[in-house]
């Protein structure tokens, strides 16, 4: 797991970390990953100019050039610190021991970016966690002379400009080729719009202990790939197609039999032994001719009551039910949906039409197992409350479960899962998966892993994260026009392979 803390939550694990530590190690510390990190990606040296702020965010730059060896030309231009920490006051001496040039932090637009002539990088380290947007009159020349000189950027624990719990982002907000979280990921390098600023994201290790940080990651987390591996289930040796996961698709009309199609393999990709779709008899052709391992079963045209008895006799051989891809939305089908679900006790997903069906009709999820998969206009309907302001996904997350204690994915580039206890980010994904029917194979893949035995809130993380990965590997594979049913085929060659000890040693990580 990738701990993700607020800034609050940051300042209390490093206030315990300096009790044990003292602040001048860990900025030592943070300073030499950003060192690392510099001689890692420029390793023939070159003109690195920092832009330090007033506070720890600007000691750590000049920690990071102090520690950095070789063929460097090394400037940084700093506001004075009017009440420096010990920890600063050792970096800033130890850079000018190493013969470090120091200049004031420019205060025009033209001085700032007359600054960065003849530099292969400009390290950011205006302002760390502790920021207050909007940004202050005398940081815009050096955040703007970032932001327009097309120059490297490496930012140092979060872009200047950015809040670090929200991800809002000021006008002039630095946008960085890459952002060095210190210790942790802050939850504002996972939202939008701060995502568009943080380039390559990675995390160094400080010196604050993985307990530290994760006693005090209360309100946000995040999957990586081990944590993700430990997640999915894994198939017994004696397993039945059954006990390998049985879902029940539900899915599928005249109109749009294709994302009963694309859920039913995705279902079937992420594992499952025996995926049963349920669909109209008006799609039931398409879809027998696309499925060949996949059983498809038609519904009647028959009354609500008759449709939701013959599915509760169905769903006695299956383990999980996702519902809604491709569904029709005729009040005949809300009513059979609804009166089935009243009487479902097994695991299900809410996709699409579903979502539509269950708008006015939420008290019936109320103590079910079952995870919801609005994108942002669906949840405009579903939560009641309208679209969605920008900087609000959180809360409007937050308040939507709080009241009807359904599992909430809400799609996005900032993916966010929440259960009522952690809000999940979800750090996979591409711009490759923004094409029709993307969904609907999430759905299948959370359907799935409810039926191998996850919760709905690990179902739903692990999930949008393999989700995520597959879109990697099949935009990779096709760099131009991937389609939904691309997804379910790349599966299996997005599982990221173990870690090995010495690569979870490693002192720099990418994140994504």
């Amino acid at each position: 797991m990738t701990p993700v803390l607020s800034a609050a939550e940051m300042r209390a694990a490093d206030a315990q970390a300096v009790a044990s530590t003292g602040d001048a190690a860990l900025m030592r510390n943070a300073g030499a990953r950003i060192a690392e990190w510099i001689a890692q990606t420029f390793p023939g040296g070159g003109r690195i100019v920092a832009f330090a702020g007033p506070g720890n965010n600007g000691g750590d730059a000049f920690a990071a050039l102090a520690a950095l060896q070789g063929s460097y030309e090394r400037v940084i231009y700093a506001a004075a610190a009017s009440s420096p920490t010990d920890a600063r006051r050792d970096a800033e001496a130890r850079a000018r021991e190493a013969g470090i040039e120091v200049r004031p932090l420019p205060a025009g637009d033209d001085d700032a970016r007359a600054a960065l002539d003849g530099a292969v990088l400009a390290v950011d380290a205006l302002f760390g966690t502790g920021a207050r947007l909007p940004l202050a009159q005398p940081f815009r020349a050096a955040a703007r002379a970032m932001h327009r000189d097309r120059l490297p950027v490496l930012a140092v624990d979060i872009p200047s400009g950015i809040d670090a719990d929200s991800g809002a982002r000021d006008q002039d907000a630095v946008v960085a080729t890459a952002t060095l979280a210190l210790a942790a990921l802050k939850p504002g390098l996972l939202l939008e719009p701060a995502t568009e600023c943080c380039g390559d994201l990675w995390v160094g290790e400080i010196g604050i202990g993985d307990d530290v940080l994760r006693a005090h990651a209360q309100t946000f987390d995040a999957l990586d790939d081990d944590a993700f591996r430990a997640l999915l289930p894994k198939r017994p040796a004696n397993a039945d197609k059954r006990s390998s996961g049985a879902p029940l698709v539900i899915a599928g009309s005249g109109q749009f039999p294709g994302a009963a199609v694309l859920c039913a393999l995705g279902a079937a990709r992420a594992g499952a032994g025996y995926v049963t779709v349920v669909t109209p008899e008006a799609a039931a052709p398409i879809l027998r001719a696309h499925l060949i391992e996949q059983v498809v079963v038609t519904l009647p045209d028959t009354s609500a009551e008759e449709a939701a008895s013959d599915l509760l006799e169905i769903v006695k051989k299956n383990s999980a039910v996702a519902i809604g891809p491709g569904l029709g939305l005729d009040e005949r089908t809300g009513s059979f949906i609804r009166a089935f679900v009243r009487e479902l006790n097994l695991p299900f997903v809410l996709d699409a039409s579903a979502l539509f069906h269950f708008g006015k009709h939420l008290e019936i999820l109320e103590g079910k197992p079952c995870v919801l998969t609005p994108h942002a206009g669906e949840f405009a309907r579903l939560s009641g409350k309208g679209t969605i302001a920008p900087g609000t996904r959180v809360e409007r997350l937050r308040e939507f479960v709080d009241r009807t204690g359904a599992t909430t994915l809400l799609k996005g580039n900032d993916t966010l899962i929440y259960d009522g206890k952690i809000v999940h980010v979800n750090t996979t994904g591409t711009n490759a998966l923004a094409t029709a029917g993307t969904g609907d194979v999430l759905t299948g893949i959370i359907a799935t892993l409810l039926s191998q035995g996850l919760s709905p809130a690990d179902a739903a993380r692990a999930g949008a994260y393999w989700h995520g990965l597959a879109g990697s590997v099949a935009a990779h594979e096709r760099p131009v026009g991937v389609i939904a049913g691309d997804i379910p085929n790349a599966l299996a060659a997005a599982l990221p392979p173990p870690m090995l000890p010495e690569v979870r040693a490693v002192r720099l990580r990418r994140v994504r």
